[in-house]
């Protein structure tokens, strides 16, 4: 087994919990210095609130919506080097009650002039290529084939891209269902053939392309895409099969996931699970990414030391020959820099 040049996940993936305050809050102990942080309440129905360092802290996005970009200084107040200051925001700090937060290491920062057909337009990034993760914010030109630099310098698995300007969908392309089909983060859609997303061109080492469509390229309009790469031992975007049994699939990812989230190329939700809320194999709490409800343990996953397995046969994650995609993030690695196995064990 090929060993990974991550030992410590928790360098560039962490995911914490805390209590709402209703008033100000920092939030401390992140192993690092978080560029991309992703909040949702779980103990009450509020939206999710997406915040990266390339827009700035007081911007946000919220997931389950296609609200525009929009600032608020009571949400995330300011970044620190191990967290970041909250404000009174009910969606990010509602006075008791239990919150969970999902963050990112990228880091080096520049900017440029996209590539490709029509006018290169203006775009400023984040990139940790040790993590295989990057942040783009990047102008439209209105033309196809237009081509935007990504800096993680292998081909990206999954790119999730929102206008920044207008109420349309998020955007979602993954490698498992070819990138001549879309899925879309804010709803529990099917897969869709669209031409005008990623115009039906794989990414490259350098770039990913686009066509025409006002999901990820209209004319001076402004996106933010956020990156993701396969990274041995760290990461995986990846797809299964399900088998519609309550003894269900099992998907090898060559670590112990810290956060998987899933969505079945059919009509259901984008299921959250991670290591830290409370429950166990049998019991894992799961939110929805497209939706703003509490979380909840209806459906039902394995964690283990080395995949996820499913533990239900409802086609929200394992009907029946039904394709389900994911991207997954290792909390500890199946083996260690010098090829040894890493003596973990299942939850």
């Amino acid at each position: 087994m090929a060993y990974t040049t991550i030992d410590k996940p928790t360098d560039y993936f962490n995911t914490t919990l805390y209590v709402g305050n209703g008033s100000s809050k920092t939030i401390t102990g992140i192993p690092f210095a978080p560029d991309f942080v992703w909040i949702k309440a779980r103990s009450a129905a509020e939206n999710h609130v997406i915040v990266d360092k390339v827009r700035g802290a007081n911007n946000y996005l919220m997931p389950n919506t296609t609200a525009t970009n929009d600032t608020n200084s009571e949400f995330l107040k300011s970044f620190t080097s191990d967290g970041y200051t909250l404000g009174l925001g009910d969606r990010v700090n509602k006075s008791s009650t239990n919150l969970v937060s999902w963050n990112w290491k990228a880091g080096t920062t520049g900017s440029g002039t996209t590539t490709g057909a029509g006018t290169g337009k203006a775009y400023s990034y984040s990139v940790n290529t040790t993590s295989g993760f990057s942040i783009v914010k990047y102008l439209g030109n209105g033309t196809a084939n237009h081509t935007i630099p990504h800096h993680l310098g292998v081909k990206p698995k999954m790119i999730i891209t929102k206008n920044l300007d207008s109420t349309i969908t998020w955007i979602v392309g993954h490698d498992s269902i070819g990138w001549d089909h879309i899925l879309f983060l804010d709803t529990a859609a099917a897969k869709a053939d669209d031409v005008n997303a990623f115009n039906d061109i794989a990414p490259t080492s350098t770039v990913w392309n686009v066509g025409t469509g006002n999901g990820n390229n209209s004319n001076n309009v402004n996106y933010m895409s956020y990156c993701f790469a396969d990274v041995q031992g760290f990461s995986k975007m990846g797809s299964y099969i399900g088998n519609g049994n309550a003894d269900g699939t099992f998907a090898y990812l060559g670590f112990k996931p810290a956060f998987i989230m899933i969505k079945g190329n059919t009509d259901w939700n984008w299921s959250i699970y991670d290591t830290k809320r409370l429950g166990y194999n049998g019991d894992n709490k799961h939110l929805f990414a497209d939706s703003n409800t509490t979380e909840a343990s209806t459906y039902q996953i394995d964690i283990l030391s080395n995949g996820f397995k499913t533990r239900t046969n409802s086609n929200q994650l394992n009907g029946n020959t039904i394709e389900y995609v994911y991207m997954a993030f290792a909390e500890s690695p199946f083996v260690a820099n010098s090829g040894e196995s890493i003596p973990t064990t299942a939850r």
